[in-house]
C-alpha cells in the first residue's frame, strides 16, 4: 500500500483522500466489521485497524492541524483516523483542545477503544488526565462515560488511584450497555493487579447486578487467577 502523501491539505485533497480510503475497502472484513460495529451514524467502508494505523501516522509526519480542519465525518475510517491522528500531537494544549472535539463525535465502542488506547499522551500529564478520565466516566452520555472507563484502564491503574477508581464505579448509575462492560472489563483489570483490594470492592460496592456478575464472569476467564480465587468470587454474585 503506498499511502499518498498530502503536505498541503484543502478541500480538493482531502477529497482525493476519501477516495484513497475507498480504493483500500475490504468487502468481507467490512460485512464483519459491521456486525460487531452496531447503531453508529457514520457509514462503514471496510478499512482493517492496522492499515488505518499507517495512514494516520503518515498524515502525522505533516501539518496535522490542516488535516484536522478539512477532515469530515461521513465514513467510520475517516472519524477512526482523526482519532488516531490526534493520539500523534505532542504539543498538550493543541491535543486538549481536539481531545474535548473529538470525544463528541464517538458514538461507538470501537472508536471509543482504539482512541483511547492510542492517546499516550495522557500518561505524560497524568494528573490532568485521570481526573478528565473521572469527570467523563461520571457522564449520563453512553459513550463519554465508556472513553473515561477505558481511559483509566488504559493508563490510570495505579494503586495510589484505587480509591478514586471505586469511589468513581459506585458513582456511575447505569444500566447502559457499553458503560457497564466498560465498568466490568475495568474491575477485571484492577482484580488482576490488585486483588486484595480488589475483592473488598466486590464484596461491597453500588453496582448493578449485570456489571458484578459480568465482571466476575471476565476474572474467572482470566488465565491470570487462580481456581481458588475464582471459586471465592463466585459467592459474590448478585
Amino acid at each position: 500500500m503506498i499511502i499518498p502523501k498530502f503536505e498541503i491539505w484543502n478541500k480538493e485533497n482531502y477529497d482525493s483522500f476519501v477516495e484513497f480510503l475507498k480504493s483500500q475497502q475490504d468487502t468481507k472484513y467490512k460485512e464483519f466489521n459491521s456486525s460487531l460495529v452496531l447503531n453508529s451514524k457514520y457509514e462503514m467502508i471496510g478499512i482493517r485497524l492496522p492499515i488505518m494505523r499507517n495512514i494516520a501516522r503518515e498524515i502525522s509526519k505533516n501539518n496535522i492541524e490542516e488535516f484536522l480542519q478539512y477532515a469530515q465525518d461521513k465514513y467510520y475510517e475517516e472519524v477512526m483516523i482523526q482519532g488516531l491522528v490526534i493520539s500523534h500531537v505532542k504539543d498538550e494544549k493543541i491535543f486538549y483542545k481536539y481531545f474535548k472535539k473529538y470525544i463528541k463525535k464517538i458514538d461507538n465502542w470501537a472508536l471509543c477503544d482504539s482512541f483511547c488506547s492510542s492517546i499516550k499522551l495522557v500518561k505524560k500529564y497524568e494528573e490532568k488526565y485521570f481526573k478528565e478520565a473521572i469527570k467523563l466516566s461520571l457522564s449520563k452520555e453512553e459513550f463519554i462515560a465508556r472513553i473515561g472507563l477505558v481511559m483509566i484502564l488504559n493508563h490510570f491503574i495505579d494503586k495510589e488511584k484505587l480509591d478514586d477508581i471505586y469511589c468513581a464505579l459506585n458513582n456511575i448509575v447505569s444500566d447502559k450497555f457499553y458503560i457497564n462492560m466498560a465498568e466490568a472489563w475495568l474491575i477485571c483489570e484492577l482484580y488482576t493487579k490488585f486483588p486484595k483490594e480488589t475483592i473488598n470492592f466486590i464484596k461491597n460496592n453500588n453496582l448493578n447486578k449485570f456489571t458484578q456478575n459480568k465482571a466476575i464472569s471476565k476474572i474467572n476467564d482470566s488465565y491470570r487467577v487462580s481456581k481458588e480465587e475464582k471459586e471465592e468470587l463466585k459467592k459474590y454474585r448478585k
